[in-house]
């Protein structure tokens, strides 16, 4: 008796006390800083809620003045609430497809890149950067020495896991920066004790796997989707041209593909040619390059979950809208007919078999897959300038990564008896 007397006092206080809104809806001036803002009070063990589907998934902070003044800082919106009007906004989750998450304790980030970086961006460290949350970057030595023990959650730059330069082979084979990318991958490869990139490429894959069946969070875009899964599945087995690896392909590769071991992918078919820019049927990109879809009027679109019985792909998918502007990559979606049962489509092209993001569960952790390079730059070539975010402060399509960002820091309220 006397702990609900004690629960309902600290319901009261909890209700009356005056908190911090940090509104996601089309009133957010910087929709990217927010999570920013969110990431930092995490940090200085401020306990957070993630008011998952209120006005575009909201924050609830406490009123604290250090928050209060960092917000006027960084130019992100807010709202004092206290009172009847707390009262309000929970009775309004409590009886609709909305719910509070409770956030502890900020993740740690971990961003797998080569130390030199590539001719063209990443968008996580990109929106990482202007959001203002902290992250390590680590490559291929770290991976295999067990590192990544020491982060909660970790993103894969746009990485080719099978060895093969990111199949950049047929138009820039004589550009500096390929040569240069070729020649430090192999001397990395000889160094960490591999014959072959492909070999090292492919221990650092079977080391995220055992990172995520342990129960980490992983995070990829673009080419580092497809090609991981098809190293998993391609484990010991020779799919690389000799222009590669200096040998040839093996001949029976497509009957020894273990589809088992992927995460996200099965029955794909591979492009093994050196001379065609894709490396299998997983990617859609293809519909884009033959122009069946003007740039201005091609969306993707994201589904909708059940706050209270599905939070994690809620959480994921949290927006002010809900149709966002496609954007294209060496990956741009993914196949349907491809996609292993178990995953949950987050997002897809209306009207086609395109799934944009999905997520997936392996051993005791997860992974999310999310096709394109840039939100914010339809087609980016190598050589283009980096996106300026400052110009795009409420990217719907960036703000899917920073949802992931703080996922792992979510911990599900209890429900009320």
């Amino acid at each position: 008796m006397i702990w609900k007397i004690m629960a309902m006092f600290l319901v009261t206080c909890s209700v009356w006390a005056q908190q911090l809104l940090i509104p996601m809806d089309l009133r957010q001036d910087d929709h990217l800083k927010a999570y920013g803002i969110t990431f930092w009070a995490l940090e200085q063990g401020l306990t957070s809620e993630w008011l998952l589907n209120y006005r575009g998934g909201s924050f609830l902070l406490p009123a604290d003045d250090r928050v209060i003044r960092l917000c006027r800082i960084r130019g992100v919106s807010t709202e004092i609430v206290e009172g009847n009007t707390l009262a309000q906004i929970y009775n309004q989750i409590e009886s609709s497809n909305m719910e509070s998450i409770r956030l502890e304790k900020s993740p740690a980030i971990a961003v797998y890149a080569p130390p030199a970086n590539q001719p063209w961006d990443d968008a996580v460290t990109l929106v990482l950067s202007y959001a203002e949350i902290p992250f390590t970057q680590l490559w291929d030595e770290e991976v295999l020495h067990g590192e990544l023990t020491r982060f909660d959650w970790l993103h894969l730059h746009h990485e080719d896991f099978t060895g093969q330069y990111g199949k950049f082979y047929s138009s820039y084979r004589h550009a500096v920066w390929y040569r240069n990318q070729q020649i430090l991958y192999e001397k990395e490869a000889l160094r960490l004790g591999y014959k072959k990139v492909s070999k090292l490429k492919l221990a650092v894959a079977e080391a995220v796997r055992n990172y995520v069946v342990s129960g980490g969070f992983l995070f990829a875009m673009c080419s580092a989707t497809d090609s991981y899964d098809i190293a998993l599945a391609a484990a010991d087995i020779d799919i690389c041209d000799a222009v590669f690896d200096g040998d040839g392909v093996d001949s029976q590769y497509a009957d020894k593909l273990n589809y088992s071991r992927s995460f996200a992918f099965e029955n794909f078919k591979l492009i093994v040619d050196p001379m065609i820019y894709e490396y299998s049927n997983i990617d859609t990109t293809p519909l884009n390059r033959q122009g069946l879809r003007p740039a201005g009027n091609d969306y993707f679109t994201l589904f909708e979950f059940s706050a209270k019985y599905d939070p994690v792909p809620t959480m994921l998918t949290q927006n002010h809208v809900s149709i966002i502007h496609n954007f294209m990559g060496q990956t741009t979606a993914f196949n349907r007919e491809l996609i292993k049962p178990a995953v949950v489509i987050m997002a897809k092209h209306e009207g086609s078999g395109e799934v944009k993001y999905l997520h997936g569960i392996v051993g005791q952790g997860t992974f999310t897959y999310y096709g394109g390079h840039d939100p914010e730059d339809y087609q980016h070539f190598v050589g283009d300038p980096p996106t300026d975010l400052s110009l795009h402060r409420s990217s719907p399509g960036y703000r899917l990564i920073l949802n992931n960002i703080l996922f792992p820091a979510a911990k599900k309220k209890k429900q009320k008896t």
